[in-house]
Protein backbone atom coordinates (compact mmCIF):
# COMPACT_ATOMS: atom_id res chain seq x y z
CA UNK A 1 0.00 0.00 0.00
CA UNK A 2 2.69 2.30 1.02
CA UNK A 3 4.22 2.62 -2.77
CA UNK A 4 0.78 4.30 -3.99
CA UNK A 5 1.20 7.31 -1.63
CA UNK A 6 -0.87 9.55 -1.45
CA UNK A 7 -3.94 7.62 -1.20
CA UNK A 8 -7.35 7.41 0.32
CA UNK A 9 -8.40 4.01 0.95
CA UNK A 10 -11.85 3.16 1.59
CA UNK A 11 -13.64 -0.10 2.99
CA UNK A 12 -16.79 -0.84 3.51
CA UNK A 13 -18.43 -2.82 5.31
CA UNK A 14 -15.12 -3.71 7.67
CA UNK A 15 -17.51 -5.79 9.73
CA UNK A 16 -17.51 -8.48 7.06
CA UNK A 17 -14.13 -9.04 8.09
CA UNK A 18 -13.12 -7.42 11.24
CA UNK A 19 -15.80 -9.16 13.31
CA UNK A 20 -15.00 -10.56 16.91
CA UNK A 21 -17.84 -13.23 17.05
CA UNK A 22 -16.16 -15.47 14.29
CA UNK A 23 -15.36 -18.77 16.02
CA UNK A 24 -12.06 -20.65 15.24
CA UNK A 25 -12.31 -23.81 13.17
CA UNK A 26 -15.83 -23.29 12.07
CA UNK A 27 -14.25 -23.66 8.29
CA UNK A 28 -11.87 -22.92 5.85
CA UNK A 29 -13.56 -19.25 4.91
CA UNK A 30 -13.47 -18.05 8.21
CA UNK A 31 -10.06 -19.23 8.22
CA UNK A 32 -9.10 -16.69 5.12
CA UNK A 33 -11.05 -14.57 6.44
CA UNK A 34 -8.89 -14.22 9.78
CA UNK A 35 -5.52 -14.41 7.43
CA UNK A 36 -7.09 -10.96 5.82
CA UNK A 37 -7.69 -9.64 8.98
CA UNK A 38 -4.68 -10.15 10.54
CA UNK A 39 -2.81 -8.61 7.41
CA UNK A 40 -4.75 -5.68 7.72
CA UNK A 41 -3.86 -5.18 11.37
CA UNK A 42 -0.02 -5.42 9.89
CA UNK A 43 -0.62 -2.99 7.70
CA UNK A 44 -2.09 -0.55 9.69
CA UNK A 45 0.37 -0.96 12.21
CA UNK A 46 3.29 -0.31 9.40
CA UNK A 47 1.35 3.18 8.58
CA UNK A 48 3.02 6.05 9.76
CA UNK A 49 1.53 9.88 9.70
CA UNK A 50 4.36 10.54 7.32
CA UNK A 51 2.91 7.90 4.73
CA UNK A 52 0.22 10.42 3.13
CA UNK A 53 -2.01 7.56 3.25
CA UNK A 54 -5.59 8.05 4.55
CA UNK A 55 -7.74 5.11 5.58
CA UNK A 56 -11.72 5.02 5.64
CA UNK A 57 -13.77 2.29 7.10
CA UNK A 58 -17.71 1.92 7.05
CA UNK A 59 -19.90 -0.43 9.15
CA UNK A 60 -23.13 -0.84 10.34
CA UNK A 61 -22.10 -2.74 13.21
CA UNK A 62 -18.85 -1.72 15.50
CA UNK A 63 -20.24 -3.21 18.15
CA UNK A 64 -19.34 -6.82 16.60
CA UNK A 65 -16.09 -5.23 15.57
CA UNK A 66 -12.67 -6.93 16.72
CA UNK A 67 -11.23 -5.11 19.70
CA UNK A 68 -7.82 -5.22 17.83
CA UNK A 69 -9.10 -3.38 14.94
CA UNK A 70 -10.19 -0.80 17.26
CA UNK A 71 -7.10 -0.27 19.43
CA UNK A 72 -5.72 3.47 19.60
CA UNK A 73 -3.46 3.85 16.96
CA UNK A 74 -4.94 1.57 14.40
CA UNK A 75 -7.83 4.15 14.16
CA UNK A 76 -7.41 7.64 15.00
CA UNK A 77 -11.12 8.88 14.96
CA UNK A 78 -14.42 7.07 15.06
CA UNK A 79 -17.19 9.42 13.93
CA UNK A 80 -20.89 8.05 14.20
CA UNK A 81 -23.77 9.28 12.25
CA UNK A 82 -26.89 8.71 14.60
CA UNK A 83 -29.82 6.55 13.39
CA UNK A 84 -32.69 9.73 11.97
CA UNK A 85 -34.82 11.34 14.38
CA UNK A 86 -38.66 11.54 13.65
CA UNK A 87 -38.90 14.58 11.29
CA UNK A 88 -35.68 13.55 9.48
CA UNK A 89 -37.25 9.98 8.96
CA UNK A 90 -40.55 11.49 7.48
CA UNK A 91 -38.26 13.67 5.01
CA UNK A 92 -36.57 10.07 4.01
CA UNK A 93 -39.62 8.15 3.70
CA UNK A 94 -40.95 11.26 1.47
CA UNK A 95 -37.52 11.33 -0.78
CA UNK A 96 -37.38 7.41 -1.18
CA UNK A 97 -41.37 7.19 -2.02
CA UNK A 98 -41.68 10.06 -4.50
CA UNK A 99 -41.79 7.82 -7.73
CA UNK A 100 -43.74 4.85 -5.69
CA UNK A 101 -47.23 4.67 -6.51
CA UNK A 102 -48.28 4.06 -2.61
CA UNK A 103 -51.93 2.56 -1.50
CA UNK A 104 -54.41 5.29 -0.65
CA UNK A 105 -54.39 6.34 3.13
CA UNK A 106 -50.41 6.34 3.64
CA UNK A 107 -49.52 8.55 6.10
CA UNK A 108 -46.00 8.77 6.12
CA UNK A 109 -45.56 10.71 9.03
CA UNK A 110 -47.61 7.90 10.97
CA UNK A 111 -44.66 5.53 9.92
CA UNK A 112 -41.90 7.29 11.02
CA UNK A 113 -43.16 8.20 14.58
CA UNK A 114 -43.75 4.75 14.43
CA UNK A 115 -40.37 3.62 13.22
CA UNK A 116 -37.96 4.93 16.37
CA UNK A 117 -34.64 4.06 16.18
CA UNK A 118 -34.78 3.17 12.42
CA UNK A 119 -31.67 4.00 9.79
CA UNK A 120 -32.76 5.02 6.63
CA UNK A 121 -32.26 1.40 4.75
CA UNK A 122 -34.85 0.59 7.00
CA UNK A 123 -37.13 3.25 6.31
CA UNK A 124 -37.01 2.72 2.62
CA UNK A 125 -37.19 -1.30 2.66
CA UNK A 126 -40.54 -0.62 5.06
CA UNK A 127 -41.64 1.95 1.91
CA UNK A 128 -41.76 -1.54 0.01
CA UNK A 129 -44.92 -2.93 2.18
CA UNK A 130 -46.89 0.31 1.49
CA UNK A 131 -46.50 0.07 -2.68
CA UNK A 132 -49.95 -0.70 -4.43
CA UNK A 133 -49.12 -4.20 -6.32
CA UNK A 134 -47.09 -3.62 -9.68
CA UNK A 135 -49.22 -4.85 -12.60
CA UNK A 136 -45.96 -7.48 -13.25
CA UNK A 137 -46.57 -8.60 -9.74
CA UNK A 138 -46.48 -12.34 -9.75
CA UNK A 139 -49.06 -12.71 -6.11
Amino acid sequence: MREHAPSVIFMDEIDSIGSATMESGSGNGDSEVQRTMLKLLNQLDAFEASNKIKVLMATNRIDILDQALLRPGRIDRKIEFPNPNADSRDDILKIHSRKMNLMPGIDLKKIAEKMNGASGAELKGRLNGVQKPSQYSTT
